[in-house]
């Protein structure tokens, strides 16, 4: 049996597949971020909240892409944990999420892949690998375009009390926040200020009709094509593909940017785990 793994900052999203029948079992999880989590956190975490759910000893192969899993040191953690929770598999690969996400949106073609997510990622991919990487420098620094960038815009008008009346109360209501020394104690007390951040994006989906709302997001795009899509060379050239959920839920705003950057416009998914299942039962079957 293969198993397919996405893991964000946010959650992990698995298919189980039988190769022979392509049968395919979803499963999720929290995120595995070896930035924020060690190998004993994940392995506890895989063994109450995943493979009580099927015979781990079935699994042969595993495919596992990760937000974090950037360098050797990282993926060790995270192969080490899944090499304790999957015993009979002869086979445990770890990569980077931004590559999972460029195999599921480009296959074996080469082209440009962006993640538009909790945080944000992208890359020209060479139809294997991931050839060149502007870094994104995480949610302190960067990751324009993100769930969290979009959410921290919108959570600092709020404190500053930019925001019209009507609005300023809707957001107050739905996160029960009282006043900023809230924010700032769950900011800098949590153990994922990312998520915590992208979490008020989701205000943004609810009223994204609102045109402050689509100013932010829109100006969000911006600062993520101008900072990053556009310092690729001969970018143009490429068509965009995103995969993530803020790429997905914003496509039509993500579209009117990209377009102004003279760009085509390819796919946009939300998750890459059924066509990441795709791919490797294609080479799976291919070997």
């Amino acid at each position: 049996m293969l198993l397919i793994a996405d893991s964000g900052s946010t959650k992990t999203d698995w298919a189980l597949i039988h190769p022979q029948k392509s049968i395919q079992e979803i499963f999720h999880t929290i995120g595995y971020n070896p930035y924020f989590i060690d190998t004993e956190a994940i392995y506890y975490s895989l063994s109450e909240n995943l493979i009580k759910k099927f015979d781990a000893d079935s699994v042969t192969e595993v495919h596992f892409y990760g937000a974090g899993a950037s360098t050797e040191a990282k993926k060790d953690i995270l192969r080490t944990a899944l090499t304790r929770t999957f015993p009979k598999a002869n086979k445990i690969l770890v990569g980077h999420d931004l590559l999972g996400s460029a195999r599921a949106l480009l296959g074996n073609k080469e082209g440009f892949a962006a993640i538009l997510g909790t945080g944000a990622n992208t890359c020209i991919y060479d139809g294997n690998d991931c050839v060149i990487n502007i870094d994104s420098l995480g949610y302190l620094l960067g990751d324009e375009g993100s769930g969290s960038y979009i959410g921290k815009k919108i959570v600092r008008d709020f404190m500053r009390k930019r925001l019209d009346p009507e609005l300023h109360n809707r957001f107050k209501e739905r996160f029960h926040i009282e006043n900023n020394e809230q924010i700032f104690q769950t900011l800098y007390t949590t153990q994922f200020p990312n998520r915590y951040l992208a979490s008020f994006c989701k205000f943004a989906d609810e009223y994204v009709d609102h045109p402050y709302i689509k100013n932010k997001v829109r100006d969000s795009f911006r600062d993520f094509f101008k900072n990053l899509v556009s310092k690729y060379p001969e970018y143009k050239k490429y068509s965009f593909n995103c995969v993530g959920s803020v790429g997905f839920v914003f496509k039509d705003i993500l579209e009117e940017v990209a377009v102004s950057y003279e760009m085509k416009v390819g796919q946009v998914i939300q998750s890459p785990l059924e066509n990441l299942a795709k791919f490797h039962l294609r080479n799976h079957k291919n070997d």
